[in-house]
């Protein structure tokens, strides 16, 4: 059985050490991780991590937070090209999108940053990967605009806006939430099955496990689910969700 982590962020900030957070996930059958490195900050540890191990992927990119700061953000975005142009296991712009949540929320600037960041990827013709809370109807207007593909990051929405989603080309991000007792995206992942999503932990958020800090291991557990929710064998799960992530990003994993 391979399992793939398609979304984790693997930084010493967040882990005592990282190397044994990668070892613990190989030996719970998660054959390979994608790191999303969408704060400048953090770009150089996460290209070291994938230069120093085969099994490990990286998407780049600022995240929508950005948009709400007085920074020259196209100066990131310059360095950005040279980041992928010299690295071919960069495999996706992400995770960009749209965040309406906090108070300080500047909505025309985080709308721009997003649209430069698919224009990017267009450039590179390389999948995006999506960030959008509290602002699914600017965040599916914009990707109308583009022929792009990628995946919705830690989807949570209704049956409704997943199928949009999907008839636009995008794989639904599944994740912890879908474990967590009120969570309405059980019905969601019954409707739909395995045809559009991927599997990732957002480590170290969002655990299956309340109340602990999450680690890429922990995405047996959400196949496990799955495999529960759907009346099917985890490894079917692995082989469907493994092929999907292939077809996104082409690549052979």
């Amino acid at each position: 059985m391979k399992l793939i982590d398609t979304h984790c962020h693997l930084n010493k900030e967040y882990y005592e050490n990282v190397e044994t957070v990668i070892k613990e996930a190989v030996s719970d059958n998660v054959e390979y991780l994608i790191v999303s490195s969408c704060s400048p900050e953090n770009w150089e540890e996460n290209i070291n991590l994938i230069n120093k191990y085969k099994n490990v992927y990286l998407n780049i990119s600022l995240h929508p937070e950005y948009g709400n700061e007085e920074i020259d953000y196209d100066l990131y975005l310059e360095k950005m090209k040279k980041i992928i142009k010299s690295n071919s296991k960069i495999i996706a712009i992400g995770e960009i999108g749209l965040d309406y949540h906090y108070d300080n929320t500047n909505k025309d600037r985080q709308k721009d940053l997003f649209i430069k960041q698919i224009m990017l990827a267009k450039e590179y013709k390389l999948p995006i990967v999506i960030h959008t809370r509290d602002a699914t109807k600017d965040t599916i207007n914009i990707l109308k605009k583009f022929n792009i593909k990628g995946i919705i990051h830690c989807f949570s929405g209704s049956l409704e806006t997943a199928r949009e989603y999907i008839n636009m080309g995008f794989y639904l991000g599944i994740g912890g939430v879908v474990t967590f007792k009120n969570s309405k995206l059980k019905d969601v992942i019954k409707e739909i099955g395995l045809d559009s999503i991927v599997l990732e932990t957002d480590s170290p958020y969002l655990s299956p496990i309340r109340g602990n800090k999450n680690f890429p291991k922990n995405i047996k557990i959400i196949a496990e689910y799955i495999a529960s929710l759907l009346n099917i064998s985890v490894e079917e799960v692995s082989k469907k969700t493994t092929l999907n992530v292939k077809k996104i990003y082409n690549i052979e994993f």
